[in-house]
């Protein structure tokens, strides 16, 4: 048994039907640089998806979708507001600085890694001099950094704090089809209708090889985003290959069923982990992460046995990942293995 598989879903495979769409596309020649069926096909049938006749556009990384759709929404007089754990932050190396050439990013506070409507409001409101960069996008993580899902009514919200503030509303959604799942809310719902403008849509980390879609609701702001790819060097000459993978999925319902699968997978997980003594929640498990506050000794001698899991967001808080991959025969498999370390060191109680 691998034991990296909770450090993060990007560990995992290819699910079935996203590799046999890549086979499948494989077959014989076709036209290159996005003018192939399969791209065709998959643009429509996101667009069937979120319901509306939107943008779509494939990028090889969420680091590219982010930054490049961020870029097409700000210029370098502007600023990003964003929270403070968020990804464009913390984990894209300046990115989306650099493709806006030098937008600020501006960050706000709040609960459980979800931004708080009423510091945007006085970030975006303390001033309005020329010597301030303007506010101009409000960047949110759906589901965010620490796993947690902003509900219908928080979005709506948001979209609305966004509109009278003149921001155009962008969602980072590596994991958005896990939010789907979480909330069981249909795509549109939880975007152009709560009035998202720009979704940067992951498939890599729900079982595709590579592979997200940026998806634009307001046709203005795609404008020329195409030259933003090609110049980025994220204009694939055979596209298909980053195509095929959401149509097998979305003809098939894998993309929603894997992100159920993760998802159920994180609960058991939590289950497992809530068993021992000591062991704490961080953040609710809302979809495919468990936040915990471990005991010091139980996540060294975990290590030592040779689990892989992240603890970067504080001192004895551990980050652990479900994928579409990950089996309860695994979970359970840890579980057993948790409970001997934690008796061994006389915290596994009665």
């Amino acid at each position: 048994m691998d034991k990296t598989m909770f450090a993060s879903d990007n560990y995992s495979g290819i699910c079935p039907e996203a590799l046999q769409a890549i086979v499948e596309a494989n077959a014989g020649y076709s036209r290159s640089y996005g003018e192939d069926a399969w791209t065709e096909k998959a643009c429509n049938r996101l667009r069937e998806f979120f319901e509306c006749d939107c943008d779509v556009f494939f990028v090889f990384n969420g680091t590219a979708a982010n930054s490049l759709a961020l870029a097409s929404l700000c210029r370098s007089y502007h600023s990003i507001v964003c929270h403070e754990v968020a990804h464009v932050e913390t984990d894209e190396c300046g990115a989306a600085e650099f493709f806006s050439n030098g937008s600020k990013i501006l960050l706000v506070s709040g609960a459980a890694g979800k931004v708080d409507p009423a510091a945007i409001v006085h970030t975006v409101s303390r001033r309005s001099d020329i010597h301030y960069p303007r506010p101009k996008v409000l960047s949110i993580s759906q589901a965010t950094e620490l796993g947690t899902l902003y509900s219908v009514t928080e979005l709506e919200h948001l979209g609305e704090t966004a509109r009278r503030h003149q921001l155009a509303l962008h969602v980072d959604g590596a994991r958005f089809a896990n939010a789907l799942a979480g909330l069981k809310e249909s795509p549109a719902t939880l975007t152009w209708r709560a009035g998202v403008d720009v979704l940067t849509f992951g498939g890599t980390k729900n079982g595709m090889p590579i592979s997200e879609a940026v998806i634009f609701f307001n046709h203005q702001l795609a404008e020329e985003f195409a030259f933003r790819c090609k110049q980025a060097g994220q204009l694939a000459s055979k596209m298909r290959y980053l195509a095929a993978p959401w149509v097998g999925m979305l003809e098939k319902g894998s993309l929603l069923a894997n992100a159920l699968h993760a998802n159920s997978c994180a609960q058991l997980l939590a289950k497992q982990l809530l068993r021992i003594p000591g062991v704490t929640l961080v953040h609710p498990v809302q979809a495919n992460a468990v936040f915990v506050q471990l005991p010091e000794l139980l996540l060294e001698r975990l290590r030592q046995a040779g689990w892989h899991f992240y603890t970067f967001i504080g001192s004895g808080h551990a980050r652990f990942m479900c994928s579409w991959q990950t089996t309860e025969e695994e979970i359970r498999a840890f579980g057993d293995e948790l409970a001997t370390i934690a008796a061994e060191l006389k915290l596994a109680g009665g």
